[in-house]
């Protein structure tokens, strides 16, 4: 999607944080797996790789992206994007929640990171992927994250499938304030647990989001995003597709055990995305729907 050049992003509520050194992991086979496992659970495993590691300590300082302040600067700058997306969330949601009958609370901080981080959830990097952090209410996103969806994991990679990342993660953040993220942690697998209807829900709230998000105005009534065309829902589904559990099996092992989903397939994570898009977030109950129709 493409920002109004004009639209004022200054409140979207993001931070950097800036390391000045990294951790080194053995590379290897067990790196690999240990990649794609932790870009599905959202927690870093890399560090249980063998080989040497360094650089354990670090020094991080906060950066409020200043520069990113209209919707110019989102166009052309994936800090700013990424800014710009959540001031657009925020004003969504603020208004979407109280409609599906809750009382909205802001996420406390989406932060941007690069190579590694520590968080309330504990050590985060690269190799995690993008994760929404319950304990703290916040998101965590290295964009370089960008470059394995495209690179590794085949999506198109634009700016709607950059943001779409963001709109899911934004997602799990009003199921924890809905309390569902906890009263789904069972630790079940499969195509139709638990864990894949909170993957799927939050993949549909990004749609509801993105069908709205041309109509969500900042506060002197400028609306953020242009409308969305065919093409850009294009990118933002070949993202979902790009993540489904099936895929990245496929590539990792060669086979594709269903059994072990966590996200869902390809299919289910456009399809869900899709409910959302043409119904909104009212129609995204996956708790509510049978196994045969996720």
């Amino acid at each position: 999607m493409t920002f109004n050049d004009k639209a004022d992003i200054s409140g979207g509520k993001v931070s950097k944080r800036g390391r000045n050194t990294g951790i080194a992991v053995g590379g290897g086979v067990g790196v690999i797996v240990l990649f794609v496992l932790s870009q599905l659970l959202g927690v870093d495993l890399t560090g249980l790789a063998g080989g040497e590691q360094s650089g354990q300590s670090q020094s991080e300082e906060g950066d409020s992206l200043e520069a990113c302040q209209t919707g110019a600067d989102a166009n052309t700058d994936v800090e700013c994007r990424m800014k710009g997306a959540a001031a657009s969330l925020e004003a969504y949601w603020s208004v979407e929640y109280p409609l599906l009958g809750g009382s909205y609370v802001s996420p406390n901080d989406m932060q941007l990171f690069t190579a590694s981080t520590q968080t309330g959830c504990g050590a985060a990097s690269s190799a995690t992927g993008p994760f929404y952090c319950p304990p703290e209410q916040a998101i965590y996103l290295d964009t370089s994250f960008y470059d394995e969806l495209r690179g590794r994991f085949g999506s198109s990679g634009g700016p709607l499938a950059e943001m779409y990342v963001v709109a899911h993660e934004w997602g799990h953040h009003i199921q924890n304030i809905a309390g569902i993220l906890e009263q789904a942690q069972d630790g079940q697998t499969g195509p139709a647990s638990n864990g894949v209807r909170v993957e799927l829900q939050a993949d549909c709230f990004a749609g509801a989001w993105t069908a709205a998000a041309s109509t969500v105005e900042d506060t002197a009534g400028v609306a953020f995003l242009k409308p969305v065309t065919r093409d850009q829902i294009t990118d933002a589904l070949s993202a979902a597709a790009a993540v489904g559990d099936d895929r990245i099996q496929q590539a990792v092992s060669g086979q594709v055990n269903p059994e072990g989903w966590t996200h869902g397939s390809s299919e289910q994570r456009q399809r869900w995305f899709l409910v959302g898009f043409e119904n909104g977030a009212e129609y995204c109950n996956t708790f509510a729907v049978s196994a045969s129709e996720l």
